[in-house]
Protein backbone atom coordinates (compact mmCIF):
# COMPACT_ATOMS: atom_id res chain seq x y z
CA UNK A 1 0.00 0.00 0.00
CA UNK A 2 2.58 2.28 1.23
CA UNK A 3 4.60 1.65 -1.99
CA UNK A 4 1.73 2.00 -4.15
CA UNK A 5 1.24 5.53 -2.68
CA UNK A 6 4.58 7.05 -3.08
CA UNK A 7 5.09 5.39 -6.92
CA UNK A 8 1.52 7.33 -7.40
CA UNK A 9 3.38 10.51 -5.58
CA UNK A 10 5.91 10.08 -7.99
CA UNK A 11 3.74 9.84 -11.23
CA UNK A 12 1.82 12.81 -10.61
CA UNK A 13 4.33 15.39 -9.19
CA UNK A 14 6.09 17.57 -11.06
CA UNK A 15 9.50 16.36 -12.26
CA UNK A 16 11.27 18.34 -9.89
CA UNK A 17 9.21 17.26 -7.01
CA UNK A 18 9.12 13.60 -7.82
CA UNK A 19 12.89 13.93 -8.35
CA UNK A 20 13.16 15.98 -4.40
CA UNK A 21 10.75 12.99 -3.43
CA UNK A 22 12.81 9.83 -4.51
CA UNK A 23 16.16 11.52 -3.39
CA UNK A 24 14.56 12.06 -0.22
CA UNK A 25 13.34 8.91 0.62
CA UNK A 26 16.81 7.35 -0.73
CA UNK A 27 17.94 9.58 2.56
CA UNK A 28 15.51 8.61 4.98
CA UNK A 29 16.78 5.35 6.16
CA UNK A 30 20.35 6.97 6.03
CA UNK A 31 19.13 9.26 8.60
CA UNK A 32 17.74 6.42 10.83
CA UNK A 33 20.31 4.51 10.53
CA UNK A 34 22.35 7.48 11.50
CA UNK A 35 19.90 8.53 14.41
CA UNK A 36 19.86 5.21 15.98
CA UNK A 37 23.68 5.05 15.98
CA UNK A 38 23.48 8.39 17.24
CA UNK A 39 21.40 7.57 20.57
CA UNK A 40 23.19 4.40 21.01
CA UNK A 41 26.59 5.32 21.65
CA UNK A 42 25.00 8.79 23.09
CA UNK A 43 22.87 6.37 26.23
CA UNK A 44 25.77 6.43 29.30
CA UNK A 45 25.90 2.82 30.31
CA UNK A 46 27.10 1.92 34.38
CA UNK A 47 31.11 1.67 34.78
CA UNK A 48 31.76 -1.27 36.76
CA UNK A 49 35.64 -0.06 37.51
CA UNK A 50 36.77 -0.77 40.93
CA UNK A 51 37.38 3.21 41.20
CA UNK A 52 33.34 4.30 41.40
CA UNK A 53 32.87 1.41 43.66
CA UNK A 54 31.50 -1.14 41.19
CA UNK A 55 28.46 -3.25 42.64
CA UNK A 56 29.98 -6.18 40.91
CA UNK A 57 32.98 -6.25 43.22
CA UNK A 58 33.25 -6.36 47.00
CA UNK A 59 36.18 -5.48 49.35
CA UNK A 60 38.18 -7.46 52.10
CA UNK A 61 39.96 -6.48 54.91
CA UNK A 62 43.84 -8.23 54.46
CA UNK A 63 46.75 -7.82 57.14
CA UNK A 64 50.22 -9.05 56.94
CA UNK A 65 51.11 -9.67 60.52
CA UNK A 66 54.33 -8.87 62.36
CA UNK A 67 56.12 -12.27 61.30
CA UNK A 68 55.30 -11.74 58.07
CA UNK A 69 56.99 -8.32 58.19
CA UNK A 70 59.58 -9.53 59.91
CA UNK A 71 60.31 -12.12 57.30
CA UNK A 72 60.28 -10.37 54.31
CA UNK A 73 56.94 -11.45 52.48
CA UNK A 74 55.42 -8.72 52.36
CA UNK A 75 57.09 -7.92 48.11
CA UNK A 76 55.41 -11.97 47.83
CA UNK A 77 52.32 -11.39 49.10
CA UNK A 78 51.65 -8.47 47.32
CA UNK A 79 52.74 -10.32 44.15
CA UNK A 80 50.24 -13.24 44.85
CA UNK A 81 47.64 -10.73 45.55
CA UNK A 82 48.06 -8.99 41.95
CA UNK A 83 48.91 -11.52 40.66
CA UNK A 84 45.26 -13.21 41.76
CA UNK A 85 43.26 -10.69 40.48
CA UNK A 86 43.04 -8.77 43.53
CA UNK A 87 43.38 -4.51 43.60
CA UNK A 88 45.10 -3.28 46.37
CA UNK A 89 42.04 -0.21 46.96
CA UNK A 90 43.78 0.74 50.49
CA UNK A 91 46.84 0.18 52.29
CA UNK A 92 48.96 1.21 55.05
CA UNK A 93 51.63 0.17 57.82
CA UNK A 94 49.93 0.26 61.46
CA UNK A 95 51.55 -0.08 64.90
CA UNK A 96 49.06 -2.04 67.15
CA UNK A 97 49.17 -1.15 70.79
CA UNK A 98 47.43 -3.33 73.32
CA UNK A 99 44.07 -1.52 73.51
CA UNK A 100 43.70 -1.33 70.09
CA UNK A 101 44.69 -4.98 69.35
CA UNK A 102 42.34 -6.14 71.91
CA UNK A 103 39.66 -4.63 70.60
CA UNK A 104 40.42 -6.32 66.94
CA UNK A 105 40.21 -9.65 68.67
CA UNK A 106 37.32 -8.62 71.32
CA UNK A 107 35.34 -11.47 70.25
CA UNK A 108 38.29 -13.36 71.82
CA UNK A 109 38.94 -11.57 75.16
CA UNK A 110 37.74 -14.89 77.04
CA UNK A 111 39.72 -17.18 75.23
CA UNK A 112 43.02 -18.80 76.91
CA UNK A 113 45.25 -17.43 74.10
CA UNK A 114 44.11 -13.75 73.75
CA UNK A 115 47.30 -12.50 76.23
CA UNK A 116 49.50 -14.21 73.89
CA UNK A 117 47.38 -13.38 70.61
CA UNK A 118 47.53 -9.49 71.83
CA UNK A 119 51.26 -9.83 72.06
CA UNK A 120 51.99 -11.22 69.08
CA UNK A 121 49.83 -8.64 67.09
CA UNK A 122 52.15 -5.68 69.34
CA UNK A 123 55.39 -7.17 68.87
CA UNK A 124 55.66 -4.78 65.61
CA UNK A 125 54.02 -3.76 63.00
CA UNK A 126 51.55 -4.61 60.54
CA UNK A 127 50.20 -4.21 57.06
CA UNK A 128 46.55 -3.57 56.55
CA UNK A 129 44.99 -3.68 52.88
CA UNK A 130 41.58 -3.55 51.73
CA UNK A 131 41.74 -5.50 48.69
CA UNK A 132 38.76 -5.38 46.25
CA UNK A 133 37.90 -8.58 43.34
CA UNK A 134 34.59 -9.84 43.03
CA UNK A 135 34.30 -12.52 45.33
CA UNK A 136 37.28 -10.81 47.46
CA UNK A 137 36.03 -12.44 50.84
CA UNK A 138 35.82 -15.72 49.74
CA UNK A 139 38.57 -15.59 47.16
CA UNK A 140 41.09 -14.16 49.78
CA UNK A 141 40.11 -16.55 52.21
CA UNK A 142 40.99 -19.20 50.07
CA UNK A 143 44.28 -18.06 49.21
CA UNK A 144 45.54 -17.98 52.62
CA UNK A 145 44.78 -21.08 53.50
CA UNK A 146 43.73 -23.01 57.06
CA UNK A 147 43.86 -20.75 60.26
CA UNK A 148 46.52 -23.19 61.54
CA UNK A 149 49.69 -22.85 58.76
CA UNK A 150 51.61 -25.79 60.34
CA UNK A 151 48.56 -27.74 58.98
CA UNK A 152 48.13 -25.50 55.86
CA UNK A 153 51.88 -26.84 54.54
CA UNK A 154 50.37 -30.12 54.56
CA UNK A 155 46.82 -29.94 52.89
CA UNK A 156 47.09 -26.16 51.14
CA UNK A 157 50.47 -25.87 50.30
CA UNK A 158 50.15 -23.54 47.98
CA UNK A 159 48.26 -21.09 50.21
CA UNK A 160 50.12 -17.83 51.99
CA UNK A 161 50.09 -19.67 55.31
CA UNK A 162 52.10 -21.99 54.04
CA UNK A 163 54.61 -20.35 52.50
CA UNK A 164 55.35 -17.83 55.42
CA UNK A 165 53.19 -19.33 58.57
CA UNK A 166 53.82 -21.22 61.88
CA UNK A 167 51.19 -22.06 63.61
CA UNK A 168 47.34 -21.13 63.96
CA UNK A 169 48.80 -17.84 65.81
CA UNK A 170 51.55 -17.00 64.10
CA UNK A 171 49.96 -17.49 61.05
CA UNK A 172 51.45 -14.41 58.95
CA UNK A 173 48.14 -13.27 56.91
CA UNK A 174 44.90 -12.04 58.22
CA UNK A 175 41.70 -12.32 55.98
CA UNK A 176 38.05 -11.16 56.69
CA UNK A 177 35.51 -14.75 57.53
CA UNK A 178 32.33 -13.33 55.92
CA UNK A 179 31.09 -9.40 53.73
CA UNK A 180 30.20 -8.54 57.36
CA UNK A 181 33.47 -8.88 59.19
CA UNK A 182 35.01 -7.47 56.26
CA UNK A 183 32.53 -4.25 56.79
CA UNK A 184 33.78 -4.06 60.78
CA UNK A 185 37.26 -4.51 59.75
CA UNK A 186 37.76 -2.39 57.19
CA UNK A 187 36.20 0.46 59.33
CA UNK A 188 38.21 -0.12 62.19
CA UNK A 189 41.15 0.59 60.08
CA UNK A 190 39.85 2.66 57.43
CA UNK A 191 37.31 4.70 58.48
CA UNK A 192 36.67 6.79 54.94
CA UNK A 193 36.05 3.28 53.17
CA UNK A 194 32.54 1.89 53.21
CA UNK A 195 31.82 -1.84 51.87
CA UNK A 196 27.99 -1.28 52.36
CA UNK A 197 27.57 -4.26 54.42
CA UNK A 198 26.27 -4.93 57.87
CA UNK A 199 28.51 -5.04 61.35
CA UNK A 200 29.58 -7.54 63.10
CA UNK A 201 31.91 -9.92 64.97
CA UNK A 202 34.78 -11.75 63.18
CA UNK A 203 35.46 -15.76 64.21
CA UNK A 204 38.99 -16.08 62.78
CA UNK A 205 42.61 -15.33 63.48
Amino acid sequence: MARTFILFLVVILPHNYSVHLQMTLRIVPFLAKFLFFFLLVSVPFPCWSSSNGSILNEKTLAMIKPDGLFGNYTDRIKNVILESGFIIFKEKVVQLDEDSAASFYAEHSMRSFFSSLVKYMTSGPVLVMVLEKENAVADWRTLIGPTDASKAKISHPHSIRALCGLDSEKNCVHGSDSTQSAEREISFFFKEVSTGGLVTEHDEL
